[in-house]
């Protein structure tokens, strides 16, 4: 039987975990469908995106990294969708439901402006162009993404938690192959240029993925226990360990508005 609100807080503010579908507040259950749906969502549109870049990368220990990380992004949508199963969702039928291939202008600046159609984050709605540009979104992407969803791995909801202690270590892992694979790139080659505006290009459309920072919806997330950090503490996580990456590469961070 569902719980109210009242005795979801309660309980979550009591340390206790929630676990069965049925005994989730309307509320409740709108918050983690709409976090499970953004998640999958962008696994699959990032894993479709750096599906194309593997035959353009250079050499055959990138490519087969490269298909190892949209594997595992693939595998990662498969994880939470198998939860959504649960709140009626059919994972066949979801997969076909978007392009998830399709990419708009790389002109574009969405900022935080949500458009029509699946719910992926605005940066993987934008195209990559070539191998350079690829590891080096990857590589401030997959930091973003560690951090966000390290938040969840604690989160009140049992199911997606023990998801999460999956899917965190490797996307941690995949951000470190993105600096690995940018600094293999810029030994090799004469390419720090393509490289920096490749950082230029890609860090203010990630920054945008933490959200605004005035952000009401979080004190529902905190409330939830669906959050436990704001989006300006996230934020500031990830401009650090961004700095130290970057100054390694010999790389700046890119200014933003």
């Amino acid at each position: 039987m569902a719980m109210d609100d009242t005795a979801i807080v309660a309980r979550i503010a009591e340390g206790g975990k929630l676990g069965g579908a049925d005994e989730l507040s309307a509320g409740y259950r709108a918050e983690l469908m709409r976090l499970m749906v953004v998640f999958v969502d962008s696994e699959l549109a990032g894993a479709a995106g750096f599906a194309d870049l593997i035959n353009v990368a250079p050499g055959l220990k990138e490519r087969s990294i490269a298909a190892r990380i949209v594997a595992e992004k693939f595998a990662h949508a498969e994880l939470v969708l198998d939860l959504l199963l649960r709140f009626g969702v059919n994972p066949s039928l979801y997969v076909r439901s978007h392009p998830w291939s399709a990419r708009l202008a790389r002109t574009l600046d969405l900022e935080n402006r949500r458009i029509a159609g699946d719910k992926r984050l605005n940066v993987f709605h934008y195209p990559i162009e070539g191998w350079i540009d690829s590891v080096a979104m990857n590589m401030l992407m997959g930091t973003a993404s560690a951090i966000q969803l390290g938040d969840l791995r604690d989160c009140s909801y049992a199911p997606l938690a023990d998801a999460m202690a999956t899917i965190v270590p490797r996307e941690t892992a995949h951000a470190k192959l993105g600096e690995s694979g940018l600094a293999k790139a810029i030994a090799e080659g004469d390419t720090s240029l393509s490289a920096q505006a490749s950082v230029n290009y890609w860090y203010p459309r990630v920054v945008a993925t933490f959200g605004r920072l005035d952000s009401e919806r979080f004190e529902l997330y905190r409330r939830y226990g669906l959050r436990r950090h704001s989006n300006v503490e996230l934020l500031g996580r990830w401009e650090s360990e961004i700095a130290s990456r970057l100054e390694r590469l010999g790389l700046e961070a890119a200014a933003t508005r």
